[in-house]
């Protein structure tokens, strides 16, 4: 029996599936399959892998012991065989010399190669890759930043290879994202996959909603399809090299993300993930975030490919200073300049070291106290250490004590030191003396922090800018869709109504025949009057009292029913008018009744065979005028939807135009505010260089006061107890 026909057929579970599977003999007919070992279960049925539309099976050959992954199909694809045919030649194209890892898979589609049940069912069999899934080898790995910032160099290559080829996967996520031990990625899953040979064809697929751009729709398929998700995964891999402390923090054990999700696209305002990657301190990780939040509300046509801001093979990083994130390289949809290089962390610079300080005064000529300090450590050292050796095991619980009494009495010393009581007075007399005088170190850190403040405000500014233009063009392009997509819609609704024309003359031209026709029947029905040709039965008397009850004519009533006349137990008849109202006449019963139906179909048929069988010339026209009037309308329509059409471009246009200039003089106003606030900033900070001398004399007094009591420490005390010095 072959299998089922037709657009939507219907395809086996995966528990169907797993039950056919467990005796491979008899459901494969493909030599490699035939009899293979599926891998089980605990409860000994083939494990699967099921997903949205199939069921993946491993399997061992009898024939050759390779191993294969095969996918059985649980949900309808469209032109399923045509679109494995188009990937599976456009990938045996590609030369592997020239991949930057092998990342493809070698699979063979084979229609009807499984039997379930009486049907059979295509199979994907693909070679087995021994690797992890992404986010698998992140919960391993993800604290050697070196080894993932390596895998999001070979992520980016792999991008770089789709796009050189004009081949989108369709659905890069964690799952289909493997990790081979070599450390370079494994590409599987090809249902979803775009190669220019399906150009045309809708999408079968939207892809992992954690990593799929919010504008995406079910149809969508091209060239462009991986590019939101790409820079998802490129910015997670980023992020967890910059600091693989975001792993923990941002990602679910097992959760179906990275770092983050879908909410985080569509409301990244109200999004932690988002908002703690914007606000990472790491350059390279805040511009990444802030270049896919900026992605998640534009057309997928409109967004750069990875592949375009990461480069492949870069010079080694010079130590020139990043530019302003807001600086746009040219055909990058907004990226930073410094990413248009490559995106890669940049070293914070190094503190500047601090000058060297003479060593702080020490302690001088030790005391009676000082010397017993030294004698008693001695001591305490001996007595810990001898008397279990000699034997004292009660001893045991008090060995602590010596120590004990040692630095008790070290401490004592040190906190009568007279060094310490003049260091604290010259400390606090310093102190107070710089308390009375303005302090120009925190007034320029005030200064320094507005500063930075307007700055990070400033840079956000100039970023905004190119968002804002970006955003203003793709709503620009957003409206000539739309206009397009209801021209289209109105277009294709009008050229069916004009095509339609043709069978609404044929239909109205019939209904004047029938409506002619009708009218001549019932006219015959009216002239024949039951007085003068009465039907037999009927005399002049009961055809009087017919014509007494408004029943004259042929055309007066159309049947007839039979009542049950109560008072003489009888059966009566009563006549139907048109109308429905039924009217009793003395004289006419049952008999009489159906004489005058019988009577009446015998004028209506004849009227029939008489009646016309076309239109005239002037019944005619008239239709045809009606018909080409509507044709006028409909042409005359189709002409007006597209002016409609151009007037919702020229809107479009000049919304853009006029959107385009008021940013224009927003940010030149602001622009002029900036400098007006850094001459501002200058002019503070020569005052706060001119009052600074007396406080910097004073505050290095302090500096080095505070320097020589904090040299006076316990253990330099110590020291000083055998030293001297």
């Amino acid at each position: 029996m072959g299998p089922p026909t037709g657009p939507q057929r219907q395809f086996p579970s995966g528990a169907a599936y797993a039950e056919a599977l467990q005796h491979t003999q008899l459901c494969f007919q493909h030599p490699e399959l035939k009899g293979a070992r599926a891998e089980l279960t605990k409860l000994g049925l083939p494990r699967a892998v099921s997903g949205a539309f199939a069921s993946v099976f491993s399997l061992t050959s009898a024939v050759s012991g390779q191993r294969y992954a095969v996918k059985c199909f649980t949900r309808h694809v469209p032109d399923q065989e045509q679109r494995y045919e188009a990937i599976s030649s456009r990938l045996a194209q590609l030369d592997p010399a020239e991949l930057s890892q092998p990342w493809k898979l070698g699979f063979e589609y084979l229609p009807d190669a499984v039997r379930v049940g009486t049907d059979r069912y295509p199979v994907l069999k693909m070679e087995w890759t021994e690797a992890v899934t992404l986010s698998a080898w992140l919960d391993t790995h993800h604290a050697d930043r070196s080894a993932v910032s390596g895998l999001a160099d070979r992520f980016a290559a792999l991008t770089r290879d789709l796009t050189a080829h004009g081949i989108a996967h369709g659905d890069l996520q964690h799952g289909n994202l493997l990790v081979a031990s070599d450390g370079t990625f494994r590409l599987v899953d090809y249902d979803g996959m775009y190669v220019p040979a399906l150009a045309g064809l809708g999408g079968t697929e939207r892809g992992h909603r954690n990593y799929q751009s919010p504008l995406r729709g079910n149809d969508d398929f091209g060239a462009e399809l991986d590019r939101f998700s790409a820079w998802v995964v490129f910015l997670s891999l980023k992020a967890v090299a910059a600091d693989p402390a975001l792993w923990n923090r941002l990602h679910e054990p097992s959760g179906e993300f990275l770092l983050l999700t879908e909410e985080d696209f569509k409301s990244p305002a109200g999004s932690t993930g988002l908002q703690t990657l914007l606000a990472h301190a790491d350059r390279a990780v805040s511009d990444l975030a802030e270049q896919v939040r900026s992605l998640a509300f534009q057309p997928l046509e409109l967004l750069p490919p990875l592949a375009r801001a990461v480069p492949g093979p870069r010079a080694a990083p010079t130590a020139t200073a990043a530019p302003p994130s807001g600086t746009a390289a040219p055909g990058t949809g907004g990226l930073p300049n410094w990413m248009t290089g490559y995106l890669a962390e940049q070293p914070a610079p190094a503190p500047a070291t601090p000058p060297v300080q003479a060593s702080p005064d020490g302690f001088h000529t030790r005391t009676a106290l000082d010397v017993l300090a030294a004698v008693l450590w001695p001591l305490a050292l001996i007595a810990t250490v001898l008397l279990p050796l000699a034997g004292f095991p009660s001893a045991l619980p008090h060995l602590l004590a010596p120590l004990t009494l040692a630095a008790a009495v070290t401490a004592f010393g040190r906190s009568r030191r007279t060094e310490r009581a003049c260091a604290r007075a010259e400390l606090a007399t310093l102190t107070e003396q710089l308390a009375q005088v303005e302090n120009p170190v925190k007034a320029d850190a005030k200064l320094r922090k507005e500063r930075s403040r307007f700055e990070a405000a400033e840079t956000d500014r100039q970023a905004a800018y190119p968002r804002a233009q970006d955003k203003l063009t793709a709503q620009y392009h957003a409206a000539l869709q739309e206009a397009e997509k209801r021209k289209t819609r109105k277009q294709r609704e009008t050229t069916k109504k004009i095509d339609g024309l043709s069978e609404d003359r044929r239909r109205a031209l019939a209904k004047v025949l029938a409506d002619k026709q009708s009218a001549y029947v019932q006219d015959q029905l009216t002239r024949r009057l039951i007085s003068q040709s009465p039907p037999h039965g009927i005399g002049p008397g009961l055809a009087g009292r017919l014509a007494a009850q408004g029943i004259r004519t042929a055309a007066d009533f159309t049947d007839y029913r039979t009542v049950q006349n109560s008072s003489y137990n009888s059966t009566g008849a009563v006549l139907v008018r048109p109308g429905g109202r039924c009217t009793s006449v003395h004289g006419i019963g049952e008999t009489k009744a159906a004489a005058l139906v019988a009577w009446r179909r015998e004028v209506a048929a004849s009227a029939v065979a008489r009646q016309p069988t076309a239109l005239t010339a002037p019944e005619r026209q008239s239709v045809e005028q009606h018909i080409a009037h509507r044709r006028t309308q409909l042409t005359t329509r189709r002409t007006v939807v597209e002016s409609e059409a151009d007037t919702a471009r020229t809107q479009a246009k000049k919304r853009l135009e006029e959107g385009r200039e008021q940013l224009a003089r927003e940010n030149t106003a602001a622009g002029d505010r900036a400098r007006r606030q850094r001459q501002e900033f200058s002019r503070r900070t020569a005052e706060i260089q001119r009052s600074s001398a007396l406080h910097g004399t004073l505050t290095t007094a302090v500096e080095e006061a505070r320097s020589r009591q904090s040299g006076l420490t316990y253990a330099r005390y110590v020291r000083f107890l055998y030293s001297g010095g």
